[in-house]
Parts: C-alpha cells; structure tokens; sequence
C-alpha cells in the first residue's frame, strides 16, 4: 500500500507518540495534533485517516467529528476508546465513524489491518468521485458535442429549406415574367397576405407557414401551357378544366419537402370557397384553416386590381366592394372586414 497521510488528535502526549511512532514505521506521513481544535486546523481533503481521542479538553472527539462532517471531505474517522468505554465507541459509529481502537494498543497487527482498511475505504473514495467527475466532465463534453452537431445539422437543414424555396420562387418568378400582366404576382400576394396575417396578430410560426406558402402558391402554373395564362379571351372549358389543376400539381410539387407539410395544405386548397363552390376539393367553411383564407383574399384581391389580357382592372372603392359582395360566400367574412380596414387606412394615410 502507497504511503498515507494520517492525522492524529490525543491530548495524552505519550498515546499521541507512540501511535505516531506506529504509523510512522508501517510507512505512512503523520501530522500530529494535541486537540480538536488543533486538528480542524490542521485538517484539509489531502488527508487518507483521521484517528480522534474522545475525552479531549476543549472540542471533544464527538464534537470534533461533527466539525469534520460539515467540511464533507469524506476522510474515515478511527476513534481511540478508553478501557469501560464502549458506549462512546457505539455513540461514534453512530455519528458516522469508521471504526474504533481501544488503547493502549496492544495488538499492532489488528490495528495495522485497520488503518488499512480505513485507508482503502478512501482510495475508494477517491476513485470514486474522480470517475464521477471524469463521467460528468465526459457526459458534459458529449453533450456539447450533441448540442454542437445539432446545431449545424439544424444549420444545414435551414440552408437546404432556404434553398429549395429559393429555387421555387426562382421559377414561378420566370414563369409570371413571361406575361407582362401577371409579372409580380407572387410578391404582391405575399405582401397582402402577411399585412393581413400582421393585422390579425398570427404568431411567428403562422406567419412562416403563410410566407412560404404565398412564394409557391401558384408553383402548380409551371405546368400549365403558357399560352393559356397570356390568352386574351376566356378559356375554353378544356383549357379552364387544365387550369384549374395548378392547385393539385403544386401541392404534388412541394410534397416531397417534409418541411412544408403545412404550406402543401394552402397551396392545394388557396382557390377554395366559403361555400364549397371552389376547387379542387370542394372545400368549405370550417373545412378551411385560417391561412388558407388569408391567403385566398389576397390571391383573389391582386387578381382583381391588376390588369389581366382578359380584363381591365378594378380600382381599390370596387375591389373592396366586390371582396365584401363576396364576403360569406367566396371570401371568409373576418379575413374580408380585416383587409379591408388595412386597405382604407393606407388610402387615407396615403392622401394626407
């Protein structure tokens, strides 16, 4: 066994040095003390042993191991007991002592065996706070790594959310600049949708989910012959049948993005109705999320104030007519009175 360091507490100097004596030749480092007081001075976590003597003037064995307790050191406690003592000496295993001694020591071998056990009980100890602090140092350092790694998948995985709807509004964008009448569409939808999801106090993610799915709303139209979209007169009944299927092929578009699970519902179903009149699932009510409204109004108000080959443009007074004609039937009445308060107030913030 490796050299330990013991302290000793025993106000009789000929106990005091002969235990020191003993230890001293069985190897180990010493520190002798003649009190309690003198001890707790002394004492510090590098200690393998502490060996009290009970009847002590000033601080006790009893009071000092109280002492000893508090500074949590987890060092074993040996008491040395006097011969008629053997009360005191279950007293300070119930206080949390290793174990006892009676003196004068008369058997060296047993006292050797234990201090040794005493001392292993502290090697163990030892080892197993150092394997608990290394554990947790591990499990801190893992965790960190975790966390790290994390982060940049989560980075990464932006990075390809941000890219892929990039690409897609790349492409509905070249699609509309092919007709100069339908040439910034996309972004003005956009911006009444998110003045209306503002208007309406939607949380963070609400307004996320309405952003993505104005930027791809019409994605389905990449399909469609651009001659239709250019033609100036109505479209035939087989043309208008082809049309109204950009709602589905844009849903089928963004499906494989796992992450636009909510925006697939408002593109597919943005030509729906209040009154299941719309397309393409007949839709209707309740049936409805409130982005899908939203984004209806919106999609539904720039159709009506832009010029179209087929048509002439509405005027702000009559496109809020039209909406709040419409409103109940093909227009959520709320999503209506909402924009529509939006729409004067810029009017008349506009005109002063």
């Amino acid at each position: 066994m490796a050299q330990a360091k013991i302290l000793i507490a025993d106000d009789d100097t000929l106990v005091r040095e002969a235990v020191y004596k003993i230890l001293t030749m069985f190897g180990h480092s010493v520190v002798p003390c003649a009190s309690g007081e003198d001890a707790l001075a002394a004492l510090n976590g590098d200690f393998d042993l502490i060996i009290l003597d009970i009847n002590m003037p000033g601080l006790d064995g009893f009071e000092t191991l109280k002492f000893i307790n508090e500074r949590n050191y987890g060092i074993p406690v040996i008491f040395l007991t006097g011969a008629g003592s053997m009360e005191y000496a279950v007293k300070a295993i119930n206080l949390g002592a290793y174990d006892f001694i009676p003196k004068p020591i008369e058997d060296l071998d047993i006292f050797n065996i234990k201090v040794k056990r005493a001392i292993e009980k502290r090697m163990y100890v030892l080892q197993e706070k150092a394997y608990k602090e290394n554990l947790e140092t591990e499990v801190r350092n893992k965790t960190k790594e975790l966390a790290e790694k994390n982060r940049l998948l989560e980075e990464y995985n932006e990075n390809l959310e941000i890219s892929a709807l990039n690409t897609m509004l790349t492409l509905q964008t070249a699609l509309e600049e092919k007709d100069m009448y339908t040439a910034g569409h996309t972004t003005r939808v956009n911006l009444y949708a998110m003045e209306i999801g503002r208007a309406m106090r939607l949380g963070q993610d609400d307004m996320t989910v309405l952003d993505r799915a104005c930027k791809v709303h019409d994605i389905g139209k990449l399909v469609v012959d651009v001659n239709y979209i250019r033609k100036p007169g109505p479209l035939t009944d087989e043309e208008w049948l082809l049309m109204k299927k950009h709602p589905e092929v844009g849903a089928n578009i963004i499906k494989p993005l796992t992450f636009m699970k909510e925006e697939l519902f408002l593109v597919r179903h943005h030509h729906e109705r209040m009154d299941g009149k719309g397309y393409p699932d007949g839709l209707g009510g309740d049936e409805i999320n409130l982005l899908t409204k939203i984004i209806t109004v919106a999609d539904s108000y720039d159709a009506m104030t832009s010029k179209r080959s087929y048509k002439q443009n509405l005027e702000l007074k009559a496109a809020i007519t039209e909406m709040r004609r419409c409103a109940g039937s093909q227009f959520d009445p709320e999503v209506v009175r909402v924009f529509t308060e939006v729409l004067e107030n810029q009017a008349k913030m506009s005109t002063n």
